[in-house]
């Protein structure tokens, strides 16, 4: 597979999984982090390092909106809930070294 075909296929991946993770609203970043170990921030994270070693000016808002499809605070205000006890728990389980 040549390079260009390997790229777009990433993008094309990496586009499925914002809508993924669009379409699943109710899965707070916390229940990511706690599985998975990375949430929605972490990927704006991402997107703004590989702008960043690619020269593209992009301000880590505006890379929370493009994965978020929203500003981030207004995604906070509509859909982020407080974490309970046991997810706080479960993240900080998560965190120690195996």
């Amino acid at each position: 597979m040549d390079t260009t075909t390997q790229t777009e296929l990433e993008a094309a991946a990496f586009r499925r999984l914002l809508q993924h993770l669009d379409e699943r609203k109710d899965v707070q970043n916390i229940d990511l982090m706690i599985l998975a170990g990375f949430c929605r921030n972490c990927l704006s994270k991402w997107y703004k390092a590989a702008a960043d070693e690619q020269g593209v000016e992009l301000s880590y808002e505006d890379a929370c909106e493009h994965v978020y499809g929203m500003p981030y605070s207004e995604w906070k205000a509509k859909h982020q809930q407080k974490a309970t006890p046991e997810q706080l728990a479960a993240y900080q389980a998560s965190q120690k070294p195996a």
